[in-house]
């Protein structure tokens, strides 16, 4: 195939440096955004009589026909083509002859790949928004089923307080639906036409770059050209995004692990979504969340190699921003691929409530409830704090914990204790009232379940 730009070359570039300047074998994916900006384009060069109606009734026919053949499989790409730019217009050419020559005029392909890769985003932002939406529902579907199951929270990895499963559960919810929030405000300022642009100059010719990014369902268009074929700022953003998507999700993941091993036993994933070992017989191993762990390293390499890339670019294109779509490419992938896993191994995961109960009857997580109950009988908070620590170290030299503790020896350390310390330290009572605002107890988890749920509805 001939290249568009060989006029100004006296000899052919060499095949490795051939394949090594293509990008089709990874851009072809952006094809029907590719035509559908070439159709918004050509019906612009014919409102403004750039092009006569009847070229561009051809051009509009020949790239429906191509997308069409795309499609089905009957035109398969040609890989000795530079790009997916110059693959459609040259299959355009062929099938409508000059006509397809004009439909370049006023577009440069530096405009041309700016206005594919957001148009290219958008359309898969949205699709992992889906994802995201679906999780977050799931999640806080079992969230509900375990409200009311009694669980130790932790710091430091060790046992803190009692919480219900259910509020561990939503914290990842309202992680979730931030993501939403900045893969929504990452699109919402890609969403500019750069088209019109051209190299990097603007063009001579009455174009009406409005019309065209109206019909391409942008915003509005770029307001400096140069910024129009230069900025991958939305590349960046977008992968950014994913990168805290994924750096939950690999949180979560880690959970899931650790609870899935016989020390902890909180949970179990379903066979579908665990492997065996190759000698051990007995393994059960959460593959899926430690592969989802694994590749937010990958999301973030690709996030890396995006600022890397740019970082000492002088405007306004130059080749390295081909780079720009493989990294953001891979991260998008990872991230449907992982979303696509992680869900329905959430919506299979079995939890045992007697285990999580059992762990929380261990390691004094009720001490800060009894240090509030004498608190709340006027003994200064931090005076209470030292008392109850007093405490908890005695019990741990006897080998018994909080609720065994008999009253007379709490008495030994303040008589404000009285036989009701005991209702007020079971766990039960630690968790139910915790009912502040987006605490712990089964009553805000559920105002918790149904913030989220209305949160969902308004996507």
């Amino acid at each position: 195939m001939e290249k568009m730009w060989a006029g100004r070359f006296q000899k052919t570039l060499d095949k490795k440096a051939d394949d090594f300047n293509s990008s089709i074998r990874f851009d072809c994916r952006m094809y029907a955004q590719d035509i559908q900006g070439s159709m918004a384009h050509a019906e612009m060069l014919a409102k403004q009589g750039i092009l006569s109606q009847a070229d561009v009734d051809l051009i509009i026919d020949g790239l429906a026909g191509i997308l069409q053949d795309i499609q089905t499989g009957k035109l398969p790409f040609d890989e000795n083509a530079e790009d997916i730019h110059m693959f459609v217009e040259a299959e355009l050419t062929k099938r409508i002859g000059d006509a397809g020559k004009r439909l370049h005029t006023a577009r440069s392909r530096n405009d041309q790949v700016a206005l594919d890769i957001r148009l290219y985003l958008r359309d898969k932002a949205e699709e992992v928004i889906g994802l995201i939406e679906n999780l977050v529902a799931v999640v806080t579907d079992k969230a509900e089923e375990t409200a009311d199951v009694i669980a130790p929270a932790y710091t430091h990895l060790q046992r803190a307080q009692p919480i219900s499963f259910g509020h561990q559960l939503m914290a990842y919810s309202m992680m979730l639906l931030r993501d939403i929030g900045r893969i929504r405000d990452a699109v919402k300022r890609m969403n500019y036409s750069p088209l019109g642009s051209c190299a990097l100059a603007g063009t001579t010719y009455p174009t009406d770059r409005a019309f065209v990014a109206e019909k391409l369902g942008f915003d509005g268009v770029t307001r400096n050209s140069i910024d129009g074929v230069s900025d991958r700022d939305f590349c960046v953003e977008l992968t950014s995004a994913f990168s805290i998507l994924m750096m939950h999700l690999s949180r979560f993941s880690e959970e899931i692990i650790l609870w899935s091993s016989w020390e902890f036993k909180f949970v179990e994933l379903d066979d579908a979504y665990t492997t065996g070992s190759s000698i051990m017989p007995q393994k059960k191993n959460s593959d899926m969340a430690e592969l989802v762990r694994g590749k937010t390293g990958r999301v973030y390499g690709d996030l890396t190699a995006l600022l890397t890339m740019l970082k000492g670019l002088p405007l306004a294109y130059n080749k390295d921003m081909q780079e720009d779509k493989e990294a953001t490419f891979d991260a998008l992938d990872t991230v449907v691929m992982c979303l696509e896993v992680f869900t329905p191994m959430i919506a299979t995961m079995k939890v045992y409530a007697e285990n999580t109960y059992k762990a929380a009857q261990k390691g004094f997580i009720n001490a800060t409830d009894l240090a509030d109950y004498l608190a709340k009988k006027g003994m200064p908070f931090r005076s209470a704090y030292k008392t109850v620590g007093q405490i908890v170290a005695e019990c741990i030299e006897k080998g018994c914990v909080l609720d065994d503790y008999p009253l007379t020896e709490y008495k030994k350390h303040s008589e404000l204790f009285e036989q009701d310390l005991y209702q007020e330290i079971a766990l039960e009572t630690c968790v139910e009232k915790r009912n502040s605002e987006g605490g712990a107890s089964p009553k805000s988890v559920r105002e918790q379940i149904a913030y989220v749920r209305k949160e969902l509805k308004k996507l």
